[in-house]
């Protein structure tokens, strides 16, 4: 078990703790249960989807890296696909506040990066912020995405964000992980080039068409890609660096022992994500850092 998990599972029932030992206990806990281990927990510890929701949250907020607020915030999204995935809020010291990750922009992307085609529910431990309600009206799952909270009514997306701005207004057909595929191409040799590439194709930017996508190689060679998601106001939009970055952490590996990264994008759109890349990964350690353009 990964020892960030050690004293939030510690707290856990014995019955929790005994079903859920063999995932957690597995040599790469992806932070993430499949639809059938899902079935089988619920089963065995006679819990709904939403009870089983709010007994993971503890075990998700303790992937939150927070060397700044130290407030650990934790989020667990539900997949139409009856998936559940983890997600934290991730603050990185000596970057700008800006560059961070609230825990439901973690969980949603980690959905979308695992595949995902759509949202059920999300279950937060905190009230989402406004910043979270506006990233996540870009979904596919739209106004009637559930938003789960301890000790709350059920209640949707649409009940914390009233009379909403988003890509219906500005006549934007193609939402938040729905499948995409941008058609550019390059002829590489480099894997991390190919994986960043393969996440600017997969990205969701239809405001400025800026598509792009970050790689990167992790301490023991993995490589995580992370694809650009833009927002119809613009600043929730999450940059395809912290994409990246969630998947690497969830996955539990160091965001400060990072190798190499590459980000791939347009040699003229009319917005680059080079210089905030650059800078984020220089605070996190990372030095070898590299962009290919289309």
């Amino acid at each position: 078990m990964h020892p960030r998990f050690h004293t939030a599972f510690g707290e856990l029932s014995a019955t929790l703790q005994s079903v859920l030992l063999p995932y957690f206990d597995a040599p790469a806990f992806p932070a993430m249960f499949e639809a059938q281990q899902v079935d089988a927990i619920k089963q065995r510890c006679g819990l709904d989807d939403d009870a089983l929701a709010f007994a993971l949250l503890p075990l998700a907020a303790a992937c939150s890296l927070t060397p700044i607020s130290h407030f650990h915030v934790g989020a667990i999204a539900r997949g139409q696909s009856g998936n559940l995935y983890f997600g934290a809020n991730m603050e990185f010291s000596g970057a700008p506040m800006q560059q961070t990750i609230h825990a439901e922009q973690c969980a949603v992307t980690h959905a979308w990066l695992r595949g995902e085609p759509g949202l059920a529910s999300i279950t937060v431990n905190y009230t989402p912020c406004g910043h979270c309600r506006q990233f996540m009206n870009e979904l596919n799952s739209g106004a009637g995405l559930q938003i789960r909270l301890p000790g709350r009514e059920p209640a949707t997306l649409g009940d914390y964000l009233p009379d909403s701005f988003g890509p219906k207004d500005l006549d934007i057909a193609t939402l938040l992980m729905d499948r995409v595929d941008q058609g550019y191409q390059l002829t590489l040799s480099d894997e991390l080039e190919k994986a960043a590439l393969a996440a600017a194709n997969q990205s969701h930017a239809p405001y400025s068409n800026a598509h792009s996508g970050v790689a990167l190689e992790a301490e023991d060679g993995t490589i995580y890609a992370g694809r650009y998601a833009e927002n119809a106001a613009f600043n929730p939009s999450l940059p395809p660096l912290q994409a990246a970055l969630i998947l690497l952490n969830v996955s539990g590996h160091d965001c400060q022992k990072i190798r190499r990264a590459v980000l791939a994008e347009p040699q003229t759109a009319i917005l680059t994500q080079w210089d905030a890349t650059r800078a984020t990964l220089e605070a996190l350690g990372c030095q070898n850092v590299s962009r290919i353009t289309f």
